[in-house]
């Protein structure tokens, strides 16, 4: 998981919301709103950090609070997120982030500065996501099931080949630090790689050492 920067709500979204008794189920410019979603998330799911794609079977747009439960946000920008599809039709056990989560709530929203999301999540040799937040952590593993093995698996091994490739010389701490740029996006605005962010922690990491 890492922050979601939120750009500028697509125009028709701010027109429709001053429409009288207008409710997200009626609102016609979804295409335009999942590719402002996709375009700010760089490409990657609001969660699991998989990569999503601006077309509908590729990315579900999520109401971080449920449109059930909370109506007064289901048009509201802040509250809409892009993720992938998280195994849509399978079972239970093997569904993960939105298509998980349902209308459960989640306590921190990645696209909320003032919840620290980012701050708060570790990510582990083995390819575990945790949070250092007793409540967070058990809403990774049981509301999104971001520890799904696949997803474990994914991280790990993007981990692993991003260190293989150092163990070829020693790099210098400016040599790191540009490679933490670009792995978090700070040298251009396209597509992030997937799972990026156990890349950057990592780094971080490294680079917090003496």
């Amino acid at each position: 998981m890492r922050t979601i920067l939120k750009g500028r709500e697509p125009r028709s979204l701010t027109e429709y919301r001053l429409t009288p008794g207008a409710d997200y189920d009626d609102y016609r410019d979804k295409e335009t709103l999942r590719e402002c979603l996709v375009r700010e998330q760089r490409g990657l799911c609001c969660y699991c950090l998989k990569r999503i794609r601006a077309e509908h079977g590729s990315t579900k747009i999520e109401h971080w609070h449920c449109q059930a439960r909370y109506g007064a946000g289901q048009l509201d920008y802040s509250n809409l997120l892009g993720a992938c599809m998280g195994n849509e039709g399978s079972a239970g056990r093997d569904q993960h982030c939105d298509t998980r989560k349902g209308n459960r709530d989640l306590s921190r929203n990645p696209a909320n500065p003032a919840h620290r999301a980012e701050d708060i999540v570790r990510f582990l040799g083995d390819g575990r996501i945790s949070s250092s937040d007793s409540v967070f952590d058990a809403e990774l593993n049981d509301v999104l099931n971001l520890n799904l093995a696949f997803l474990r698996n994914n991280r790990k091994a993007v981990l692993g080949a991003f260190q293989a490739r150092l163990d070829h010389g020693r790099l210098s701490r400016r040599e790191l630090e540009n490679m933490l740029q670009m792995w978090n996006g700070e040298l251009d605005t396209g597509d992030l790689n997937e799972f990026c962010q156990v890349v950057v922690y990592y780094l971080r990491k490294r680079l917090s050492r003496p």
